[in-house]
C-alpha cells in the first residue's frame, strides 16, 4: 500500500458531523466557491496562521530572547516586564504579515505543485511519495522570499534596537536606504535549510500520524485530532531545527558589517555558550510547547476552514 502525504478526505458521515456545528459560519457555495478549489488552500492557510500569531506572539518574544541571549525563561520574562506592556506586541506586524503569507504559500503551493507534478508523474512512473516530497520542498523554498519579514521582526524584538527602529515600515526604510536589499536577506541560508526539509517532513508525516490516532465521531473530535497531529509534528520539527533558528536569530540581530556563513555563526554561538549542548538549546523547551500550540492551532484551523468553505 502506497504511503500518501495527505490526510485522507473525510467521508460523508464525518463531513456531516463536522459540518453540523459549522454550517452557519459561511454560506454554502459562498467564499469557497469564489476562491475556487486551489485558492481555498491559500486562504485557509493564511487565516490559520493569523489566528495562531495573535494568540502566541508573547510566548514567541520570550523564546526569541532566549535564542538571542541564552538566558533562562524567567529572565526573558523579566526583560519583557521591564520593557512595559506597550512593547509586548511590538514587532507583531512583521510576523503577522510574514506568517500569514508563508503558511498560505506553504499549503497553497504544496497543493499546486503536487497537482502539477503528479499529472506529469503518471506517465513517468515516479513514486507519489517522491513527487509530493519534492512539491513540499519547492513550497518551503518559495517561502524564503519573505525572509525580510523575519529580519525586521528580529530587529524589533531585540531590545538593543528599540531606540533605533520605531516600527515595521521605519525598519524596512532604514535597512533599504542605509544598506540595500541584501541586508534585508541576512540570515537567508538557515531559513532555506530549515524550510525545505521541515516542509517535506510535515507533509510527509501528517497523513500517517493522523491514521494512527483514534477515529473521530464528532466535529470537536475532528478538531482535536487535527490539533494533536499538527502540534506533535510542529513540536518535533521545532526541536530538530532549533539550532538553525538560533543561527538565524543571531545573524539577523546584526545590522551592517560582514555577512558570515551559517556555520560560522553557529560556531560563534557554540563557543560563547561554553561548548554546551544544553546552552545551545536554551529555549528549546519553551519552543517545543509554543510549536505544539502554534502548529496545533494552524493545522486544526486550516482543516476546519477547508471543510466549512
Amino acid at each position: 500500500m502506497a504511503v500518501t502525504t495527505m490526510d485522507p478526505k473525510p467521508g460523508p458521515q464525518s463531513q456531516g458531523a463536522l459540518g453540523e456545528g459549522c454550517s452557519s459560519l459561511l454560506p454554502a457555495g459562498g467564499l469557497g466557491a469564489w476562491l475556487g478549489p486551489q485558492g481555498k488552500h491559500y486562504a485557509c492557510g493564511s487565516i490559520a496562521a493569523f489566528t495562531n500569531i495573535v494568540i502566541t506572539f508573547p510566548v514567541q518574544k520570550v523564546l526569541f530572547r532566549q535564542q538571542l541571549h541564552g538566558v533562562l525563561a524567567l529572565e526573558a520574562v523579566r526583560q519583557l516586564q521591564s520593557d512595559g506592556l506597550r512593547n509586548l506586541y511590538r514587532g507583531l506586524l512583521p510576523p503577522l504579515l510574514q506568517k500569514s503569507t508563508t503558511v498560505a504559500i506553504m499549503f497553497g503551493l504544496y497543493e499546486d505543485f503536487s497537482r502539477l507534478l503528479l499529472d506529469r508523474a503518471v506517465n513517468t512512473g515516479v513514486p507519489e511519495l517522491f513527487t509530493r516530497s519534492f512539491a513540499a520542498a519547492l513550497a518551503g523554498t518559495a517561502e524564503a522570499i519573505l525572509t525580510p519579514f523575519e529580519r525586521v521582526q528580529t530587529l524589533l524584538q531585540d531590545h538593543r534596537h528599540h531606540g533605533r527602529f520605531n516600527n515595521t515600515f521605519h525598519t524596512f526604510r532604514t535597512l533599504l536606504s542605509e544598506h540595500g536589499v541584501r541586508e534585508c536577506y541576512r540570515g537567508l541560508v538557515p531559513v532555506l535549510l530549515r524550510n525545505g526539509p521541515s516542509n517535506v517532513l510535515f507533509f510527509g508525516l501528517r497523513g500517517p500520524i493522523k491514521e494512527q490516532l483514534p477515529q473521530a465521531s464528532s466535529g470537536l473530535g475532528h478538531i482535536a485530532i487535527d490539533f494533536v497531529c499538527g502540534g506533535v509534528l510542529g513540536a518535533g520539527l521545532g526541536i530538530m531545527f532549533y539550532p538553525l533558528n538560533v543561527a538565524k536569530s543571531r545573524a539577523q540581530s546584526q545590522v551592517g558589517g560582514e555577512f558570515r556563513s551559517c556555520g560560522e555563526v553557529l560556531q560563534t554561538v557554540w563557543r560563547e555558550r561554553g561548548c554546551s549542548v544544553a546552552k545551545l538549546f536554551r529555549g528549546a523547551q519553551l519552543n517545543y510547547h509554543r510549536s505544539l500550540i502554534s502548529w496545533g492551532i494552524i493545522n486544526a484551523t486550516y482543516e476546519l476552514l477547508l471543510k466549512v468553505m
